[in-house]
């Protein structure tokens, strides 16, 4: 059985449209007319135990409804799903005790305690041993680097010291699924890394299912081998992340240094994307490159060549554009 299953997840929300001025407030005492936005529709997808998996989309596509629906915290319009064979919205004890939610604009530490008293907090909730606690939180604290953070309240620590204590508190009851809603957002490019690679290790040692959303795609391509995209609702992909690259990327970058100062123009080869005095950046249909290469080394002194794919980012960005362009029609 699947750690966390979907199918056919469905949210629904209803929203009152009042007319404008003094007449349509007193229409509405009678009649109301509403609006349906579907925050999610017809979601289905299955994660196994120990996958990492990226749950990418635009602003308002619909990822942070779902993480809720399976953290039990919305109940869903339609559909099932199923986290470590509970049903969320039902909230059994059982299934609380096996998860976290990690809401990277949400603060879920007291703001005027030290970390360690909201720590300590969580630990008499989830009924954990002294021990226990004392070796997993000194340990997480260890490998986050704040170990000499623990006393400090948490309105004094950095955005990035603050997101590492909630990191703690969210694994500090060993849960066996983990959802981190932009657990990076806003964090230095230090913080950022540091909590990838405790992410990444910890995966790799627990084996835990987590389920990941971020902006940022140094983060899904450093530690999600699989992705699922969604937007306005709906999954639009799901599967490994080089796939994207492959399936939806008709052009390559190729990129030419040259022995001298470059001659003649380069339009014909492909799309100029950038080009210094020695340098030429060319964006390629991709059955073309080999043919572009062998023309420009035959024209010009290159002492280099470089292609590389399109940047992930902009695939996504692209196919995010094109589903908000058919969804419109």
């Amino acid at each position: 059985m699947p750690a966390v299953e979907t199918r056919n997840l469905t949210k629904l929300y209803r929203t009152y449209r009042k007319e404008a001025g003094l007449w349509g407030a007193v229409k509405g005492l009678f009649h109301r007319e509403y609006d349906e936005v579907r925050a999610a529709e017809g979601v289905t997808f299955s994660i196994e135990e120990g996958e990492f998996v990226g749950f990418l989309g635009p602003n308002g596509a619909g990822k942070t409804t779902v993480l809720k629906m399976l953290s039990g915290l919305l109940n869903p319009s339609g559909g099932e799903a199923r986290v470590l064979g509970h049903v969320p919205w039902e909230r059994e004890d059982a299934l609380k005790r096996q998860f976290s939610l990690l809401l990277g604009q949400k603060n879920a530490l007291w703001w005027d305690l030290p970390a360690h008293e909201s720590l300590e907090l969580n630990r008499a909730i989830y009924g954990i041993s002294r021990q226990d606690f004392t070796r997993v939180v000194g340990g997480l604290a260890e490998l986050l680097d704040v170990s000499d953070k623990l006393n400090v309240m948490v309105r004094e620590l950095s955005l990035g010291e603050r997101m590492k204590m909630e990191l703690i508190a969210a694994l500090l009851h060993a849960p066996r699924v983990l959802f981190l809603d932009e657990p990076t957002i806003g964090l230095d490019v230090t913080s950022a890394q540091k909590v990838r690679d405790f992410l990444k290790q910890y995966n790799a040692g627990r084996q835990i299912v987590t389920m990941l959303t971020s902006h940022y795609m140094q983060d899904i391509e450093e530690l999600c081998h699989r992705v699922i995209l969604i937007d306005h609702g709906r999954i639009l992909f799901d599967g490994p992340l080089h796939t994207i690259v492959d399936r939806f990327t008709t052009h390559k970058i190729v990129r030419f240094t040259f022995e001298g100062a470059a001659v003649g123009d380069f339009a014909a080869f492909g799309e100029v994307t950038e080009q210094t005095a020695q340098t030429v950046q060319l964006k390629v249909p991709r059955a073309e490159v080999a043919e572009v290469c062998r023309a420009v080394l035959g024209r010009e002194q290159v002492t280099d060549v470089n292609v590389q794919d399109i940047p992930i980012e902009e695939v996504i960005r692209r196919l995010f554009a094109e589903s908000a362009k058919n969804h419109a029609q």
